[in-house]
């Protein structure tokens, strides 16, 4: 008598590099919710201040920022307050930067979880990108807050169309960050001194990207070169968005989602392949 059988999950071995399933992530995308509610916790768990660090941590960057970079250095902002100035690309940097290095070390820091139970590996850094997704609103709503302020005191502040491209200008920081801290994740169970470059290689990333000075101070004929770097049309397109003010083009825009792009497509299926062998290395 024939038997027939209905199977509604089918296991077997993925061993090409093109071998992803990314709609893996929608079917436990409550294990992703997990994540991002014990990392969130977990940041200011057995802390005196809480969740004020998320607010501490960029008043204080951008106070010495203004001190050092604007009263010191005297870095021209475009006729832009230095604090505001130097806020707004300190919190579009920070929610790039903690994507990246928070992403990183996945596979080295999980090996334990990763070697005793399933799951999609993509949900780790993605439900890092997003608990530093919360962070950033935090961060951001704080920012509207000095603007605001600044706006009534008569500051030559406005917003501009590019608000509109807000939304657009989030997810490519996610993704870039998601793209690059994969990528280095897999790198890093077979080359570990890269987990002791990614903090000083964030630093001078930091310093190449128009965080404590305009892209205006970048000569014209280095400028395409310069926008090889996708953080640099993110950041100066968060400032114009905000502030009213930058040399953004829409060309800039183009080519660092053309760099994006790339680099999230490459650390996928990079991170795809060494999800399967790199039990072996680690």
């Amino acid at each position: 008598m024939p038997f027939n059988e209905n199977w509604n999950l089918i296991l077997k071995p993925k061993t090409g590099w093109f071998d992803i399933h990314l709609g893996e992530l929608w079917r436990y995308r409550d294990l992703i919710s997990l994540f991002v509610r014990r990392d969130f916790v977990a940041f200011y768990k057995q802390t005196v201040l809480g969740p004020f660090w998320y607010l501490i941590q960029p008043i204080f960057t951008t106070l010495v920022f203004t001190i050092i970079f604007g009263r010191i250095a005297k870095i021209p902002t475009d006729g832009v307050p230095p604090f505001l100035f130097y806020m707004a690309g300190n919190v579009a940097w920070a929610y790039f930067a903690g994507c990246l290095t928070g992403t990183s070390n996945t596979f080295v820091a999980n090996a334990g979880i990763f070697g005793k139970v399933y799951f999609p590996r993509l949900t780790m850094p993605l439900a890092k990108v997003i608990t530093d997704l919360l962070k950033f609103s935090i961060q951001l709503t704080l920012f509207l807050g000095f603007l605001a302020y600044f706006m009534l005191s008569g500051a030559d502040v406005h917003f501009s169309p590019w608000m509109l491209y807000v939304p657009v200008l989030i997810l490519q920081m996610a993704l870039l960050g998601l793209g690059f801290g994969i990528l280095i994740s897999s790198l890093t169970t077979k080359y570990r001194d890269l987990t002791f470059l990614v903090g000083f290689g964030m630093q001078l990333w930091m310093y190449a990207t128009p965080v404590v000075y305009p892209l205006s101070q970048i000569p014209e004929q280095y400028r395409t070169l310069y926008m090889l770097n996708p953080m640099a049309s993110v950041v100066e397109t968060f400032r114009m968005s905000f502030l009213g003010v930058g040399s953004i083009e829409p060309m800039h825009v183009i080519l660092g989602w053309a760099v994006t792009v790339v680099v999230l497509f490459t650390g996928i299926v990079l991170f795809s392949r060494i999800e399967k062998t790199f039990m072996d290395t680690v």
